[in-house]
C-alpha cells in the first residue's frame, strides 16, 4: 500500500458556504499532483521523501497557495518563506527559515536534509545554499502576485493585526475578515513502507521582521518517524507551544492515528491555533482532520484521489 495526502491552508469560522470561482484551480493543482505523483510512489519508481518534496513543489508554483510565488507579503511589504522536511526512517530533516529568492524554498529544505547537517539555515544563507545546489533563484519581485500585494495593501491601510486579510480574496472571500492560512504540506508512504513529511509556508500577511512559525520547526509544523508523517497548518505560535507534530506521533503510540489527531487539535485550540493536519501511518492511515471552516485537502490511495475544501471529500474530481 502507499499513501500520498497533501494540504492547501486552513482558515474560517462558521458554516461551509460552497465553492468559489477560484476553487476549482486549487484542486486541479492538488488533484494533477496527487494523480501523477501517487501512480509513481504506487509503481516504485518514487520514494516518499522525494514525493513529498514534489508535491509541495507544485503547490510553491500555484499562486493561489500561500507558498513559493504567491506567498504573502510581511510588514515590509517583502516575501518571506520558510519550509522543511523529514525521512522517518533516520529521523533526517532539513529546514530553512525567511528565504527571499528560492523559487522552490521545500527543495532546499531538501538538499540541507541529503547533505546531513546542519538541519536549519536562516536568511540569505539558506538561498546562498539553495542556488549553490541547484535550485532556481528569482527576485523578490517575481514572487509576489497582484492579490497578495493587495491584501497587503488592505492590510497596512487598515492597520489590522497580522494575517486578517490572508483569506480576504475577491475571488475566494471564504470568510471575508476571519484569519486564514495557506500553508501547504505534504505525507507519503511508498512502497516500501518508508514515510515522509514537508511543509512550506509565506507564513501571514503583516508578520513583523524576523517572525518564524511553526512551519520550518522539526516536531511543531512537520514530523516524521517509522510510525507516521505529520504536516500541520494554523497559527503556528500555538502549534509550536504544543510541538503539534511530533506529539501527534507520541499520541499514536497508544491511540489510533484519527484519536492522536484530535487530541492535538484539541489542545492547539484553546492556544488561538485552530487548524488542521494532515497525517499517514505505516499501518495504513490517512486522516485529514481540521476545526475550521475549511481546509484544502486531497487524498491517493489505491489508485483513487480525493480532494476536498469544505466538510466533504470529493472521488473522481476531474480537473
Amino acid at each position: 500500500m502507499v499513501l500520498l495526502a497533501v494540504h492547501g491552508g486552513a482558515g474560517g469560522d462558521g458554516a461551509w458556504r460552497g465553492m468559489t470561482d477560484a476553487d476549482p484551480q486549487r484542486l486541479r493543482c492538488m488533484f494533477v499532483l496527487l494523480e501523477r505523483l501517487g501512480a509513481q510512489l504506487a509503481d516504485g519508481s518514487l520514494d516518499a521523501l522525494e514525493a513529498v518534496t514534489l508535491a509541495v513543489e507544485a503547490m510553491e508554483d500555484e499562486a493561489l497557495f500561500n507558498a513559493g510565488r504567491g506567498s504573502v507579503l510581511d510588514a515590509e511589504g517583502r516575501i518571506t518563506m520558510d519550509a522543511s522536511v523529514m525521512r522517518g526512517t533516520d529521523r533526517a530533516a532539513g529546514s530553512v527559515v525567511a528565504l527571499t529568492q528560492s523559487r522552490h524554498p521545500v527543495r532546499v529544505a531538501h538538499h540541507l536534509l541529503q547533505q546531513g547537517w546542519p538541519v536549519m539555515l536562516v536568511g540569505q544563507a539558506a538561498d546562498d545554499f539553495g542556488g549553490a545546489a541547484g535550485v532556481e533563484q528569482v527576485g523578490n519581485d517575481w514572487l509576489k502576485t497582484e492579490l497578495r500585494q493587495a491584501q497587503w495593501q488592505k492590510w497596512r491601510d487598515a492597520k489590522l493585526h497580522p494575517g486578517a486579510t490572508d483569506e480576504d480574496d475577491a475571488l475566494l472571500d471564504h470568510d471575508g475578515e476571519e484569519d486564514g492560512w495557506g500553508t501547504v504540506g505534504a505525507v507519503a508512504l511508498d512502497a516500501n513502507g518508508q514515510l515522509a513529511a514537508a511543509t512550506s509556508t509565506g507564513g501571514m500577511t503583516g508578520k513583523p521582521l524576523g517572525r518564524v512559525g511553526d512551519t520550518p520547526i522539526i516536531g511543531a509544523g512537520t514530523w516524521a518517524d517509522d510510525r507516521v508523517a505529520v504536516s500541520c497548518t494554523g497559527v503556528g505560535e500555538a502549534f509550536i507551544r504544543t510541538a503539534a507534530a511530533h506529539t501527534t506521533a507520541v499520541n499514536h503510540r497508544t491511540m489510533s492515528l484519527q484519536e492522536a489527531s484530535k487530541r492535538v487539535l484539541d489542545d492547539v485550540a484553546p492556544l488561538g491555533g485552530r487548524g488542521g493536519l494532515i497525517a499517514v501511518s505505516a499501518q495504513g492511515e490517512v486522516v485529514v482532520p481540521f476545526q475550521t471552516m475549511l481546509m484544502y485537502r486531497g487524498v491517493y490511495r489505491d489508485g483513487v484521489v480525493s480532494v476536498g475544501i469544505g466538510p466533504d471529500m470529493e472521488e473522481g474530481f476531474r480537473p
